[in-house]
């Protein structure tokens, strides 16, 4: 049976994606391994056109499923709202609609979201290079931390087992130590036969729902309102599942802040879910009442054609908490509209879809604008400051010379605040500093402008520097400089003289001129805080949003900071341009030990913060440019497939930098070209001197120059 019906699919699915699938790295394979492989990737393209509004041309092009592609086979970025959201796909085709996922595709997928994390794009194959300029762009520190799905495109019928579900959710709980920041969804083969053949891929969705308390509007439009419990809703999306959003202008975000409130109120408080949910509307081309009842009881309607078209992401939180904690949710119950369209003018259903989902939503920060204290602020600022201070959303934010918002006064209160969680709290997020007791802390019952101005300024200046910084540093260390503005803000506020703060003549200049040096070393005792307290693979994007974690790190930081011990220097590992003696060899280890066989094809994947937003354009422009082909030679071991002339690697890396960007320096090349499935130069060289037991400088003699590195 399921091949008959994996069959349809297959079809729409060649016929899409058929020729815009890049397989030019499967060559010399069989037919059949070539099909499968094809059918592969079109799944992922495809499960990326269900996850994101994409043209089939931009779902081929998020594939980049093959060697290097450490366990994921497509992304796709959404930066329209934020948080940016971020699927990883990974796709299992199956002629016979039994698509295996088990344990190894677990820990797979698990490594490359610890690749993605800690901003070691260089992993990852060439197919991915073309998505890190707008990687790096979400990773720079100056948003929100992007939430990301792990979608598991299953071309399978059965649910998956138990005890890989388990797994799955206890590594994907790693991530979630601080707030979800990663969540996963399956997508299987009737998701795909709905995708690939439309309406025609299940029937319309009929159901009948119980409404307690129920009244009615007769006019000029039929519609029922009532409660619904959790269970009951749960059940109707478990059973019909996205078809029940047909209509709905956007799916079921499922890692939305709004989805995980929604959550924890129904897991921590179900009897307030009524009170606090906007409610769930539904447009339904028929409503039947099934027995008679009595207006303000209980109803039982038969609805034909139901669609949520308000709420679906209200459906999509209940069914989560429901199946992860059933016995909490039990007790929770939502208001339900029903509008039947049955004797509606053509186009009110669209008017209705429109017009319940384009409402503003109220912020605890709108209410904290009329706070008596912001006002006071706000005139301080204006008259004594001669700045413009601006409490309401929607008014205009003054350029930075002139002012700042009540948003970036309480960011930088937080960061300077003794408590050094409240930084955690403002990374993580920022609405949080607006409940009542952080508002307090922050604020306090009369603060300074002049206070508040300059924390603004040492926030500024910091990020400032940290920025700069940044454009060197890679890995850990360009997402501490990125992330970890708050937190080394909080620890360089400790090395000032800040006793005068809100005295109008304090010599506030003369501290901000101590802030650029002392925020590299600030940077670096944060960042061996990290290490220390959590391990050198612990993530930074955790350590910094973690409330218990950043009071441990920068407890560490600053007593670093207050030793006698000088300012310690970076690893070589975390500076993009930085040499090390086993760099400088790498080369003269791999041509004098022959590793890489004469011929092999090495891939150049940009290395830094700045080559990754420069170069991706001009590298896609011509797949050549990312090419060359290695020989164990003295001297220019690297001919480049895009001239066909001959150089070393560092050379070459250096002649690709000027040409894409205009920038000439020095560039380390075993760094950036790779042996895919094998590793960069350097690590390939590394594991070379492991295995025959040498040491750096110990390599059979060579020129070292003639190397040419």
């Amino acid at each position: 049976m399921s091949v008959a019906l994996v069959r349809p699919v297959q079809r729409v699915l060649e016929e899409r994606f058929g020729s815009l699938i890049d397989t030019s790295d499967l060559g010399g394979q069989s037919e059949e391994k070539l099909r499968e492989h094809r059918l592969t990737r079109a799944l992922a393209a495809m499960a990326i056109g269900i996850e994101h509004p994409l043209t089939d041309e931009e779902c081929a092009q998020a594939v980049f499923d093959g060697g290097d592609d450490r366990g994921l086979d497509a992304i796709a970025i959404d930066r329209r709202r934020q948080p940016t959201r971020i699927s990883l796909v990974q796709a299992k085709w199956s002629d016979n609609g039994r698509g295996k996922f088990g344990e190894s595709e677990v820990h797979k997928m698990v490594e490359g979201l610890d690749l993605l994390l800690d901003l070691r794009f260089s992993k990852f194959n060439g197919r991915f290079q073309r998505h890190v300029q707008v990687l790096e762009e979400c990773y720079d520190g100056t948003q929100e931390a992007p939430k990301i799905t792990l979608v598991l495109a299953l071309m399978r019928s059965d649910a998956l087992g138990p005890e890989i579900r388990e797994l799955l959710e206890r590594k994907i709980k790693q991530f979630n130590e601080v707030e979800e920041m990663v969540d996963y969804k399956v997508l299987d083969l009737r998701d795909f036969r709905r995708a690939a053949l439309g309406d025609s891929a299940t029937p319309k969705v009929d159901a009948t729902v119980r409404l307690e308390g129920f009244g009615q509007e007769t006019t000029p439009y039929k519609a029922y309102y009532g409660t619904m419990t959790t269970p009951e809703i749960a059940e109707l999306y478990g059973k019909h599942r996205r078809g029940l959003f047909a209509r709905n202008i956007r799916d079921a975000l499922d890692l939305t802040d709004v989805n995980v409130k929604i959550r924890g109120t129904l897991t921590d408080a179900p009897e307030h879910f009524w009170y606090f949910s906007n409610g769930i509307t539904m447009l339904c081309e028929r409503i039947k009442p099934t027995r008679k009842a009595v207006t303000g009881g209980v109803g039982d309607f038969l609805v034909e054609g139901v669609s949520v078209v308000n709420g679906a992401q209200t459906v999509s939180a209940i069914h989560k908490a429901y199946d992860e904690n059933p016995e909490a949710a039990l007790r929770g119950r939502v208001l339900v509209r029903l509008i039947s369209l049955e004797d509606c003018p053509p186009g009110f259903g669209d008017l209705v879809t429109t017009n319940t989902n384009t409402q503003n939503p109220i912020e605890e920060r709108d209410f904290k604008s009329l706070d008596p204290v912001q006002t006071a602020l706000r005139d301080t600022f204006a008259f004594d400051l001669r700045l413009a201070y601006v409490i309401k959303r929607g008014e205009r934010e003054p350029a930075p010379e002139h002012g700042c918002t009540i948003t970036e006064a309480a960011e930088a209160l937080a960061a300077v605040h003794p408590n050094a969680e409240n930084a955690a709290l403002a990374k993580r997020d920022l609405g949080g500093l607006w409940e009542d007791g952080t508002y307090e802390a922050l604020f306090g019952k009369e603060p300074s402008a002049f206070r508040i101005w300059r924390c603004v300024q040492l926030l500024r200046s910091v990020r400032a520097r940290l920025q700069e910084i940044r454009e060197g540093l890679v890995w850990r260390a360009a997402a501490m400089a990125g992330y970890g503005d708050l937190l080394v803000t909080h620890v360089i506020f400790r090395q000032l003289d800040t006793r005068k703060m809100s005295d109008p003549d304090f010599d506030w200049d003369a501290q901000l001129a101590r802030v650029p040096e002392l925020v590299g070393e600030a940077l670096i005792r944060s960042l061996q805080a990290v290490d220390v307290e959590y391990g050198p693979n612990s993530h930074i994007i955790a350590a910094v949003r973690n409330t218990e974690k950043i009071r441990q790190v920068a407890r560490t930081a600053l007593r670093g900071m207050s030793s006698d011990s000088p300012a310690p220097e970076l690893a070589a590992d975390y500076q993009a341009s930085a040499s090390s003696g086993r760099q400088i060899n790498a080369v003269k280890t791999l041509v004098k030990q022959e590793t890489i066989p004469d011929g092999a094809v090495l891939e150049y994947r940009p290395y830094s913060g700045p080559e990754r937003r420069e170069m991706p354009q001009w590298l896609a422009e011509d797949p050549r440019r990312s090419q060359a082909i290695w020989r164990n030679s003295a001297t220019d071991q690297l001919q480049w497939c895009y001239d066909d002339q001959w150089y070393s690697p560092s050379g070459l890396a250096r002649i690709m930098r000027r040409e894409a960007s205009g920038v000439n320096q020095s560039t380390q090349g075993t760094l950036r070209w790779f042996l895919p499935e094998s590793g960069s130069l350097a690590e390939i060289a590394e594991r070379a001197r492991a295995e025959a037991d040498l040491l750096v400088g110990n390599e059979p003699d060579a020129d070292e120059t003639a190397a040419g590195v």
